[in-house]
């Protein structure tokens, strides 16, 4: 871009290719104030300003509707969760409950089992437990199997080690059955698990 200089006394004129013209007086740059005056420049300002504004908005909209979206992810997945894990802190007390009638159930004697005076008492404990466990189905929640099954980590608690001619980390004995409610872990299964006979 070329300029032409014209000088008279004090001011300076300057004047570029595309008829762009600048005074200067005392040194002091006018084209300022003559853009100041001038509402086609003071419109491209005002202009360029509302589209920074639009991009902003239109930037903190989506940021929002993206946070909308994850709360509601956030939330259908906690609902989700709630009806399917609700029942576990009852689930787990009713366990209890399981365990003693199978302890009950282990400590009648075979030959007391056919004998009239307990057979009512052992099919209605036996009962209960068919029951019991037609219960838990409903409800997600299924046995872990242990016995015979090599050690999880994830489902199963080591207690001891029985010395036993099954390869090593083989569970041989339960002591206390697993559970699981869906697919979570609601109760490891304590085990005894097999070692080499010294």
């Amino acid at each position: 871009m070329s300029r032409q200089r014209t000088t008279q006394s004090d001011r300076e004129t300057m004047t570029d290719t595309q008829g762009n013209t600048t005074v200067t007086e005392g040194g002091e740059d006018l084209r300022e104030e003559t853009a100041a005056a001038a509402p086609e420049v003071a419109e491209h300002h005002r202009v360029a300003e509302l589209e920074n504004q639009l991009a902003d908005a239109k930037q903190q909209t989506l940021y929002a509707q993206a946070e909308i979206q994850n709360v509601r992810r956030r939330a259908e997945k906690d609902a989700t969760d709630a009806r399917a894990y609700a029942a576990t802190a009852f689930a787990r007390d009713v366990l209890s409950v399981n365990d003693n009638l199978e302890r009950a159930l282990s400590a009648i004697p075979v030959e007391l089992r056919g004998d009239d005076k307990f057979k009512g008492l052992v099919t209605g404990l036996e009962a209960t437990g068919r029951e019991l466990t037609s219960v838990f189905q409903r409800h997600g929640l299924v046995r872990i199997e242990a016995m015979g099954q090599p050690l999880d980590p994830n489902k199963h608690q080591a207690m001891l080690e029985v010395p036993s001619d099954e390869a090593p980390g083989t569970i041989v004995q339960e002591m206390q059955s697993g559970w699981m409610i869906r697919d979570r872990l609601l109760r490891p299964a304590l085990v005894g698990v097999a070692k080499k006979p010294d």
